[in-house]
């Protein structure tokens, strides 16, 4: 097993001193999750920690106060058993997560449950629990984007639609079918506002890695057509890691993977880079170690320091004030294109268009018989033209299940007005 580049080398942080106590304090925040809780995944947000502060006080457009705006950059922690993580970002962020919900981590009806659950904590977008699943929503929430702004938007001045969609996964949802699958899909339609950040610590639950996973993940998804980026360091500095998200942001033809050697479990004294940091608290005496080797008083639980604070109300300025000039720019969509602006507030607001239920045909008992595709394939048709959110596909099998929209061409990596997805066996 090859050691993690922060173990191997551990120098002096090259970035400002406020950047590593911001991730400091996010690794902190995050152990002190699962230890109050007694049980949980202290060791992937330690070692995330880097990519979530660079995601979150840099890279992503969000609005807390607004959590439900419709050009916020969409982000899905993919390896959920990590959501200290995520809630330690959402709480420093702005959202209405609170200090006391953080203690709360993992008790009944709180809203920092075990894994992220979008209809319990605000910012959560999609339920992560079993691997694979949540890189694979964030496809759709790409084909999503790709789809909306190529319906929508018009010329460079009104680009209602054009968010990213970044995702944290780990070995594990990599190792998932159903990742491989939804990664094949994403290189095919090229979906360049997709960027995943690969936490690859070497560590599963069992041990290492290559107990079982040995493949070269890079090659893999360059052949699925994806942009690949790696990172060997993140531990002594984001400067590399920068780089290579703002690398992956310019590539538009292609989704992006950035590999990133991180360890996990990082400052433990004796959990750092081991297994025993996976999915259980890292204990009183280690975690006091750890907050101590990170330069934080170990003595202090469920603490942020005030500089540290003033560091995320700063984002969150900016990015409220990105939001804003988003409305000024609605505004005047809405005069431009009456129409568009109101159908994509009826589309928002979960409304079906008036009088939709009436296109369906009608049928009665002893009626020409026909398959219950047929019947589908009639009921389909007969509201697509008027419900342009309807979206769908097969699995090749169009001639069998009938499930083409007659109204529709397919959606493609450059027909991305198309509403008729492909989806391959």
């Amino acid at each position: 097993m090859s050691e993690p580049q922060s173990k191997k080398t551990r120098t002096e942080y090259d970035g400002p001193k406020l950047e590593l106590k911001c991730i400091n304090s996010i690794r902190a925040l995050s152990a002190d999750q699962p230890q109050a809780a007694k049980s949980g995944h202290p060791g992937a947000p330690m070692g995330c920690a880097p990519m979530a502060h660079l995601l979150w006080n840099e890279t992503m457009v969000y609005s807390p106060s607004n959590p439900s705006w419709m050009n916020r950059d969409r982000f899905v922690l993919s390896n959920g058993h990590a959501c200290a993580l995520q809630y330690s970002m959402l709480h420093l962020s702005g959202y209405d997560v609170s200090m006391d919900d953080l203690k709360n981590f993992r008790q009944i009806g709180s809203k920092t449950p075990g894994h992220p659950e979008s209809f319990v904590t605000p910012g959560v977008e999609v339920c992560t629990g079993p691997l694979g699943q949540g890189i694979s929503n964030a496809v759709g929430l790409a084909m999503a984007e790709k789809h909306l702004s190529a319906t929508y938007n018009v010329g460079s001045d009104y680009k209602v639609f054009d968010n990213f969609t970044y995702v944290i996964c780990g070995d594990g949802c990599l190792q998932e079918g159903v990742s491989s699958e939804s990664s094949s899909l994403a290189g095919h339609l090229g979906l360049g506002k997709l960027i995943v950040l690969y936490d690859d610590n070497v560590i599963t639950i069992d041990g290492s890695t290559d107990l079982s996973f040995t493949e070269d993940v890079v090659k893999r998804y360059e052949a699925y057509g994806w942009h690949t980026e790696t990172v060997t360091d993140v531990a002594n500095g984001i400067n590399d890691l920068r780089a290579a998200v703002t690398k992956a942001q310019s590539i538009t033809d292609r989704p992006s993977l950035i590999k990133i050697r991180t360890e996990i479990g990082y400052g433990s004294p004796s959990k750092a880079g081991t297994s025993g940091a996976h999915g259980a608290p890292l204990g009183v005496d280690d975690l006091a170690g750890a907050k101590q080797s990170y330069g934080l008083d170990p003595t202090k639980s469920f603490h942020v320091d005030d500089d540290v604070k003033e560091a995320y109300a700063k984002r969150t300025t900016e990015v409220e004030s990105k939001r804003a000039a988003w409305e000024a720019m609605y505004a005047k969509y809405t005069e431009a294109f009456p129409e568009k602006a109101a159908e994509v507030e009826r589309r928002f607001s979960h409304k079906l268009p008036e009088g939709i239920v009436d296109n369906f045909p009608t049928f009665q008992a002893g009626d020409k018989d026909k398959a219950t595709r047929q019947f589908s394939e009639s009921c389909l048709n007969s509201v697509a033209g008027d419900l342009p959110e309807l979206m769908g596909g097969s699995a090749d099998l169009t001639p069998s299940n009938l499930t083409k929209l007659k109204c529709s061409g397919d959606f493609q990596k450059d027909t991305p007005l198309g509403r008729y997805l492909r989806f391959g066996v």
